[in-house]
């Protein structure tokens, strides 16, 4: 039997019935109508629970031609498992159905970076890459995806693990979507974290995955998923991306009105 990885949050960061889930995320999409659909190599999306950052990630999927393949790169904030972690095979179970690993690309992923390794321990509980599945199922029924959770705060090994997913996408037959999954700023006031938020934007609309790791580093920018982000933006580039696009910024505050203790959310689109 495949090995199904059940859902660790659903019925807490999203709603576990089917029918309302997908209403939810419908509306969310809709909430940000596009005319033309953009063909992305890479993304940024938040990850908290719908209702604070569901609009912003909502924003992002709107824009985008989802293709049939995604390489979904997390934080991993359980500190389980290796802190290079992969799943090559098996489905990811959601309200909406379930979801394929393609295990071609994560065998190529591990070949051409050795130090990824197999392990479902540390997606188990994991929450960064889960929540965004229903966004991608609704937009793309049939999609498969690699997931790959990143425990390491090394810019050589991300910038390593970017350059390893570039030669694996170009590789491809069909176009694949590089999806990092991350919150800005974390617990500070609203006006501090959009300061530093803006920080760390400018570096990744500049599509500088040095910068990025340097900003958050010297300014002491809590941004949970900066190592899937240098690892995409350092792909991107690799693939040839020329330009990125912020979608939508907001704060926990916009939504729940405290100002005093926020996290940020950024979506961006890498073209």
């Amino acid at each position: 039997m495949p090995t199904v990885r059940l859902p660790a949050v659903a019925g807490r960061f999203y709603p576990r019935d089917s029918e309302t889930l997908r209403e939810e995320v419908s509306s969310y999409i809709a909430q940000s109508p596009s005319n033309q659909l953009v063909h992305a190599l890479g993304c940024v999306v938040p990850h908290a629970g719908y209702m604070y950052s569901g609009h912003v990630a909502g924003a992002v999927f709107a824009r985008l031609e989802i293709p049939a393949y995604c390489i979904l790169l997390c934080p991993n904030h359980t500190g389980m498992g290796q802190p290079l972690a992969v799943m090559s095979e098996g489905d990811w179970e959601t309200p909406l159905g379930n979801v394929s690993i393609d295990t071609s690309i994560a065998a190529m992923l591990k070949q051409r970076f050795p130090l990824l390794h197999e392990d479902s321990a540390a997606h188990r509980a994991e929450h960064a890459a889960e929540v965004e599945l229903p966004f991608l199922q609704l937009c793309r029924p049939q999609l498969k995806f690699v997931p790959i959770a990143l425990g390491t705060r090394q810019f050589d090994t991300l910038e390593k693990l970017g350059y390893a997913i570039a030669d694996v996408v170009a590789a491809l037959k069909e176009p694949a979507l590089i999806v990092a999954s991350s919150d800005m700023n974390h617990y500070e006031s609203d006006t501090i974290t959009r300061v530093k938020d803006q920080k760390a934007i400018e570096r990744i609309l500049t599509l500088d995955p040095r910068g990025l790791y340097d900003v958050v580093t010297d300014e002491d920018i809590s941004m949970c998923g900066f190592g899937p982000t240098v690892a995409m933006l350092t792909a991107a580039r690799q693939l040839g991306a020329t330009s990125a696009e912020l979608v939508k910024y907001a704060t926990s505050g916009d939504i729940s009105g405290d100002r005093d203790m926020v996290v940020g959310y950024a979506g961006v689109i890498v073209t």
